[in-house]
């Protein structure tokens, strides 16, 4: 009887329901109050991932360092401003840490990239509406029509990094 439960349960997982595809605009999304919203306490919506490619990298504060590599690489590329942009969600609900720290890190990461959007999710609703990796590093590329042109939840290796640059450099040309 445990097992069929843990089994309903398991398939009955918000995250599995909204597995995100390729080619397919995700569900909206609103952090806003005290599920979160921009650090600087206004809220987001995922319609501001429209216009332009993004980059959308949802991180468990623990796990920072896991895409810093990434983060570097897509600095290197000097994307216009006009036509690329980067969002760093933080999923406040994965770590230990207090709120205040997360917000000190954050700051540091603003002035070194400060075309980064930065948002935190306090509820873990990355996580429960779109399926994206708790407690990890989840990369997500978004084309300027809002659609998902990347997605991977782990270390990226470097043709991982390689195939994103090339989607950014195709949907910017587009």
């Amino acid at each position: 009887m445990k097992h069929i439960l843990f089994l309903i349960f398991f398939l009955s997982s918000p995250a599995l329901l909204a597995d995100l595809k390729i080619g397919e605009a995700p569900p909206f999304l609103l952090l806003e109050g005290n599920a979160g919203g921009r650090v600087d306490g206004s809220a987001w919506s995922s319609a501001e991932l429209t216009g332009k490619v993004h980059v959308l990298m949802y991180v468990d504060p623990d796990k920072v360092k896991v895409n810093s590599h990434v983060e570097e690489a897509l600095a290197n590329e000097g994307f216009d401003p006009q036509n690329f942009a980067t969002i760093g969600a933080i999923n406040m609900a994965a770590s230990w840490k207090p709120d205040f720290a997360i917000d000190l890190i954050l700051k540091g990461k603003q002035e070194k990239y400060p075309n980064t959007v930065y948002v935190r999710d306090k509820n873990r609703a990355f996580v429960s509406q779109w399926g994206l990796v708790d407690q990890g590093y989840h990369v997500l590329g978004v084309s300027g029509d809002g659609k998902i042109i990347f997605s991977a939840a782990t270390k990226l290796t470097t043709d991982q990094i390689r195939e994103l640059i090339e989607l950014i450099r195709k949907h910017i040309s587009q």
